[in-house]
């Protein structure tokens, strides 16, 4: 999908700037959300026995609900720092804010993230300028800018695809497992 946003050349400009240019004054954080996480079967690939093929359910129920995952990646170690949430809300986002800004007191976070509602809340904005972060926002449709991106697509592939998780609990300790 092609973007609508009028500043997208600038916007992707200072993100590629962020991402090629090693910082002096801070820290550059991609942020992002993945889910909803579901209790559902999921197709994948895998070699299959020769009579036996792995068999998934073919119904199944949303009792346990959904969860979300609010991740941040550290581009300067390439660490993964990870939340799971049953709501994301502006709430949610901020403590992952905080939480980022208690891991590193005193360096300037530059958080690249998406335009997602619960980022722009207004006491999101009041926190966040208080604290020593600049919130960098990916152009509209060019969330394949944002670095974590890759890294949620790699967690889909070998964490995700091909499991059929009965409990959240069992999910997440899959998600742990492929993040540690």
């Amino acid at each position: 999908m092609a973007s609508t946003d009028p500043e997208f050349i600038a916007k992707m400009h200072r993100v590629l700037a962020l991402y090629d240019t090693p910082l002096v004054d801070g820290r550059v954080i991609c942020v992002d959300d993945f889910g909803p996480l579901n209790l559902m079967p999921r197709k994948g690939k895998a070699w299959g026995p020769v009579r036996r093929p792995r068999r998934l359910r073919a119904t199944y129920r949303r009792t346990a609900g959904v969860r979300h995952m609010l991740a941040s990646l550290d581009l300067a170690t390439g660490k993964v720092y990870y939340r799971i949430r049953p709501r994301n809300r502006w709430r949610e986002f901020l403590d992952l804010l905080k939480a980022l800004r208690a891991r590193w007191p005193g360096e300037k976070l530059y958080v690249v993230l998406d335009n997602f509602s619960p980022h722009k809340h207004a006491k999101v904005r009041a926190w966040v300028a208080g604290n020593g972060i600049e919130r960098v926002f990916l152009p509209t449709y060019g969330s394949w800018l944002n670095w974590i991106e890759a890294e949620f697509a790699a967690l889909r592939y070998f964490a995700l695809n091909g499991t059929d998780h009965r409990s959240h609990d069992e999910q997440n300790a899959a998600i742990a497992a492929y993040i540690r």
